[in-house]
């Protein structure tokens, strides 16, 4: 079985199109599944919404996503488990490439991302120049979609919950230590809306914030949802 572990904060807007995209690329993929949306503390229609969608819906009150991932972690009965944000659209070829790594003897990986609907010039860049480079040469992936074995992830002691932010990188750390950690070419999409909002040199300053230890840097992640409307359609 496949469980896919879907954090979520307040995000009825985007997360039925979350669901929707999961159920079609499992169901491709021929495979028995679950789906957990781990609802942290959300006063939206989050819960009601994946209730729609058969998810099953495990209740938290942490505010912090390395605690929110490893609760849906710890529920999940699946051989391997995929960790997708509530605001990404995962695809049939990811999720088939992500299958076949793992059914190889991968442990874990990820996949390619793109930025969903327009965004700034300097997210364009760094989207198609800086991370493809970047991120391999750093050996992580981006945390909106994760995979890995259960056994992998137990061994690695899941997400760091002593860790606010950059949780995702101290995992794919311990991923690999466990064996083979995968990069995928396929693609997945996630939103853009932070970056729509957020200046180069915004984002600069919640860097510098985190760098000298302010936790007003965690706005970024913690902070309201910018944006009413839904998303555009995905490329």
């Amino acid at each position: 079985m496949i469980s896919f572990i879907v954090p979520a904060h307040n995000e009825a807007i985007l997360i039925g199109r979350t669901l929707q995209a999961i159920q079609e690329s499992a169901q491709e993929a021929a495979k028995p599944y679950e789906v957990i949306v781990v609802d942290d503390a959300s006063t939206d229609d989050t819960r009601q919404i994946a209730l729609r969608h058969g998810a099953q819906v495990l209740p938290v009150n942490f505010r912090r996503i390395a605690a929110t991932r490893n609760a849906g972690g710890q529920a999940a009965i699946g051989e391997f488990l995929f960790f997708v944000d509530a605001d990404t659209v995962v695809t049939v070829p990811a999720v088939r490439a992500a299958i076949r790594a793992l059914r190889n003897g991968a442990v874990g990986g990820g996949a390619t991302v793109r930025f969903d609907g327009p965004v700034p010039l300097y997210a364009a860049v760094l989207e198609r120049v800086v991370l493809p480079v970047l991120l391999p040469l750093l050996q992580i992936v981006p945390g909106c979609f994760m995979f890995c074995t259960q056994r992998a992830y137990l061994a690695a002691g899941g997400f760091d919950e002593q860790l606010a932010w950059s949780e995702e990188v101290r995992f794919a750390r311990r991923l690999q230590r466990q064996g083979r950690f995968v990069r995928l070419r396929e693609t997945v999409f996630t939103s853009g809306r932070k970056l729509r909002v957020h200046s180069v040199l915004s984002l600069a300053g919640v860097a510098a914030r985190l760098a000298l230890g302010r936790r007003s840097g965690l706005g970024y992640w913690y902070g309201s949802r910018p944006g009413t409307e839904p998303e555009p359609p995905h490329h």
